[in-house]
């Protein structure tokens, strides 16, 4: 009990109790208000900044008021204060913080921004929020296939921003190359193909190559990075069994799995109405004719 009175009256103790109650008025008051402005506020680009901003000020007000109380104490007092602090930084709060200054970093820096298609720490998704500690990702691939969401809602510590790559699909140049292999038959015109196959690339691809060429010229003013060709181009390569045309195109990153069904439908009705001309391909066996035998059979 002697040593319990003692820490009560101890005013190291009682300063850090303190500052501890202000600091969770601080929380208590940015909270709030999120939830006022969540009311208030229709507009979710508008609503999302405000409490983003209510946010980013209550943290720097913690921040001051700490550093103020360390200025404003004795020598001995900021020795105490500044071992604790150590101590709780080294064993428990490191994850914390570093999550902390990675969401200033990802404000500041504009790694990523909500509505972006990212992947980090091998996580695929849409980012649909940004909070002090955590990256919210609507999640997309694993067991679903292509660019469509999994339906699970990840939350990603805004720590990995510092640990790994991150890949942002659509920050400076929101489209992405994809490609697209028709198969034919040995004996089809393969001219007559080509030109089916890049007659509908045009057709339906004009308006993102258009578009992509003032975002690419964009590119290579702000980047060191050589020009690339954006127009859909095919290539050609012989098989075994079929000859593969390779059309290589460009579309935007969240129409990807669209593009390419799009183009499946529209170039397999083309080749069908060449009357035989050009014929798609698969994987078939030759049976090859056994020569007669002659047997001859002696008693």
């Amino acid at each position: 009990m002697n040593a319990l009175s003692s820490l009560l009256e101890n005013p190291t103790f009682i300063k850090a109790a303190i500052l501890i109650m202000w600091i969770l008025l601080i929380v208590f008051i940015i909270n709030l208000i999120r939830k006022i402005l969540k009311k208030r506020i229709d507009v979710l680009s508008i609503r999302y900044k405000a409490q983003k901003g209510v946010e980013i000020v209550g943290y720097a007000l913690i921040f001051l008021l700490i550093v103020m109380s360390f200025t404003l104490d004795s020598i001995k007092d900021y020795t105490i204060i500044i071992g604790l602090f150590t101590a709780g930084i080294t064993f428990t709060l490191q994850e914390l913080i570093l999550s902390i200054a990675g969401s200033f970093y990802i404000f500041f820096v504009r790694v990523y921004k909500p509505g972006d298609r990212i992947e980090i720490n091998n996580i695929k998704g849409d980012v649909i929020d940004i909070d002090s500690i955590y990256t919210t990702i609507m999640e997309m691939g694993e067991w679903v296939s292509s660019d469509n969401y999994s339906g699970r809602i990840v939350k990603i510590s805004n720590a990995f921003v510092f640990k790994g790559p991150i890949k942002n699909y659509s920050m400076d140049f929101p489209f992405v190359w994809d490609e697209l292999n028709i198969l034919i038959t040995y004996g089809s015109d393969t001219t007559l193909a080509k030109n089916l196959i890049m007659d509908n690339a045009l057709e339906l691809l004009s308006d993102y190559t258009e578009k992509s060429k003032a975002k690419w010229e964009e590119m290579v003013e702000r980047y060191y990075i050589e020009n690339a060709t954006l127009e859909p181009t095919i290539a050609m390569n012989l098989t075994d069994n079929w000859i593969q045309l390779n059309l290589r195109y460009i579309t935007d990153y969240k129409l990807r799995r669209n593009t390419k069904n799009t183009l499946f439908q529209q170039i397999e009705q083309a080749i069908a109405h060449t009357n035989g001309k050009v014929n798609m391909a698969s994987t078939t066996l030759q049976l090859l004719k056994i020569p007669p035998l002659d047997i001859n059979l002696k008693k």
